[in-house]
């Protein structure tokens, strides 16, 4: 229990040091995002009394004669009691435009989690069990140079292959809109087609997994117990698995967790891409309004994700790794 409560005050330092940069990070940006709706307004035909743009800046949490230490306590306070403002792209409140992509990225990033760290583990088990024949070459090369590719190259080459050119899988959007949504086969369906070229995109960005479990697989068949077993004449299948994989899987638990950014990171880019309706299009269109709030409610949502994640997995490593509970005894 004292692991965990050193652990959970090191995140909520963390968390704090987050919501201090995500205040301030936007506000180093170039541009005003109350200038930048006046600019949106005044292509329109449309113009606004001073007293109005100062009822804006209010509301919108971005006032030129109000210090940023002040605008900062607000931001703080808002963030405890969940007013995390009014988007100036959307005007609708962050966390109810969040809320729509945020379902869309969790299914994306859920899939992708869950088969990924299944194909890249049981193949790291297998090439490393196997190592140093043919298929530990062809398999360990091709995960490496796949995985090599950057995010944007992958994801265009797929979309103009599979869904512009050959036409097998649909150029955007997260289901057919003539769909009407529901718990219906035919909707569940229409979702599941739309996911797979995002989801497939993805997997094979993360194939460098392999890599890592590979060589945590080897370092663990040379330790002592995996040599007893054998000597015990126990089944090479269950000292592979058993003995072996069960010890080499933790430190994937901490790859895992740290690999959590970077995972939604590159979903951005994919989502962007395939014009998938997550999060990654909603910080996109934030990023060209500047819309302040909108940033600042995903990276908070980003960083609690991260930190969580971690957390998460130190929990995990507490109660999978006797050595760890060992050590603080």
């Amino acid at each position: 229990m004292k692991f965990i409560l050193s652990r959970l005050g090191f995140y909520l330092l963390a968390f704090l040091a987050a919501v201090t940069i995500n205040f301030f990070l936007p506000r180093l940006m170039p541009g005003d995002p109350i200038q930048s709706f006046l600019a949106r307004l005044a292509q329109n035909g449309g113009q606004i009394s001073a007293e109005t743009i100062a009822s804006l800046e209010v509301l919108y949490g971005y006032s030129t004669n109000t210090p940023l230490f002040e605008q900062f306590i607000t931001y703080v306070g808002s963030i405890l009691t969940g007013e995390w403002g009014t988007s100036t792209r959307f005007f609708q409140p962050v966390f109810e435009v969040l809320g729509r992509g945020m379902l869309w990225t969790l299914l994306l990033v859920g899939c992708y989690l869950l088969v990924s760290y299944t194909i890249t583990t049981l193949l790291g088990i297998y090439v490393a069990w196997k190592r140093g024949t043919w298929t530990d070459s062809v398999i360990t090369v091709s995960s490496v140079v796949v995985s090599s590719v950057p995010a944007v190259v992958m994801a265009l080459g797929m979309y103009f292959l599979f869904a512009s050119n050959l036409g097998w899988f649909p150029t955007g959007y997260a289901y057919n809109p003539s769909i009407d949504a529901g718990w219906s086969f035919e909707f569940v369906g229409s979702v599941a087609y739309h996911l797979v070229l995002p989801l497939l995109c993805m997997v094979a960005l993360g194939m460098g997994n392999v890599m890592g479990m590979r060589s945590n697989m080897i370092n663990q068949l040379g330790e002592d117990f995996i040599v007893m077993g054998w000597a015990k004449g126990v089944k090479d299948k269950k000292v592979m698995m058993q003995y072996g994989a069960r010890n080499a899987v933790l430190p994937m638990i901490t790859t895992f967790a740290m690999s959590v950014g970077a995972i939604f990171g590159g979903s951005l880019i994919i989502e962007i891409i395939f014009n998938y309706p997550g999060l990654g299009q909603v910080m996109f269109q934030a990023m060209l309004a500047r819309d302040y709030p909108l940033i600042q409610g995903y990276l908070l949502i980003m960083t609690v994700m991260v930190l969580g994640a971690n957390f998460v997995a130190d929990c995990l490593l507490f109660v999978l790794d006797p050595r760890l509970r060992t050590q603080l005894d």
